[in-house]
């Protein structure tokens, strides 16, 4: 049976409509007062923009052999699941505020962070990534595996890091409302603080939080395909369109050896139009 939660903006709402308190209790070890602090750290956030969040099906579990996959609109997208659920993410290195917080707070729930910039970082992280979901005490694992924000209207390829990993793969589906503000950071145009400050004069955030079956790769399948599987089931639920990018070019220009190929492709195509004509 589904169960749906509803924010709004500091309270969160169960299938029994009660309350759930935020705030730690006794006899929670220091872990765990930090999980419950992390969380209404970003339930904080969330009210500052009177976040109106519904999420959809059941709670996700810490448990081992697991790492869950969203689709990526803005950094908010983390602290929309954070406030439920306190995730290990993996996130690039930021400088400034949201640096010391990655620093001093986020990295008390298990964080790992990279440089896009440093290839000898992928094979640390990647490694950081299987022992992290090996150990059944760790906190549950969030990847966003398009690697960008988009527009919320389109999903671009995954990156087959979290779908190698050879653990189950819960996808989450993420879809905001426009009614009162378009929640898509394009970090090209404007820093992460003033998207903040953006939200936070608009009216109300609106968003749905889908969590979905958990998925395994099947016989004969490859990560890629697994990847491609479980992008079509976000894509899917939140009514994205799927569009066969990778979003690292929105960070990296094509090498001119690779778009001249396209070029000569191209042009070796009208040409043969040209002749049969």
């Amino acid at each position: 049976m589904e169960l749906e939660h509803l924010f709004i903006p500091t309270v969160v709402l169960g299938s029994s409509d009660k309350i759930r308190s935020t705030l730690p209790i006794e006899g929670l070890n220091s872990s765990s007062w930090m999980r419950k602090l992390v969380e209404m750290m970003c339930s904080v956030f969330v009210a500052s923009w009177t976040g109106v969040i519904k999420y959809h099906g059941p709670r996700p579990s810490t448990r081992p052999h697991q790492v869950f996959v969203a689709n990526h609109t803005s950094m908010i997208d983390f602290i929309i699941l954070e406030q439920m659920t306190a995730f290990a993410v993996i996130m690039q290195k930021h400088p400034g505020w949201v640096g010391f917080i990655q620093k001093t707070i986020l990295e008390s729930v298990g964080c790992i962070w990279f440089n896009r910039n440093d290839l000898k970082d992928r094979e640390v992280v990647a490694k950081k990534l299987r022992d992290h979901v090996q150990h059944p005490d760790n906190n549950p694992l969030l990847i966003f595996p398009e690697g960008t924000c988009v527009n919320n209207q389109y999903t671009v390829m995954f990156k087959k890091g979290a779908f190698e990993l050879g653990c189950a793969v819960c996808p989450i589906a993420i879809k905001y409302n426009k009614i009162f503000v378009d929640a898509f950071w394009n970090s090209k145009k404007q820093s992460f603080t003033m998207h903040l400050v953006r939200l936070m004069t608009s009216w109300a955030v609106v968003c749905d939080v889908w969590y979905l079956e958990p998925q395994y790769l099947r016989d004969g399948e490859t990560a890629i395909e697994f990847a491609e599987r479980v992008r079509d089931m976000i894509a899917a639920r939140a009514g994205l369109k799927k569009v066969p990018w990778d979003g690292y070019l929105k960070h990296n220009r094509p090498s001119p050896k690779h778009t001249e190929e396209k070029q000569r492709i191209f042009a070796d195509s009208v040409l043969r139009r040209l002749e049969e004509s």
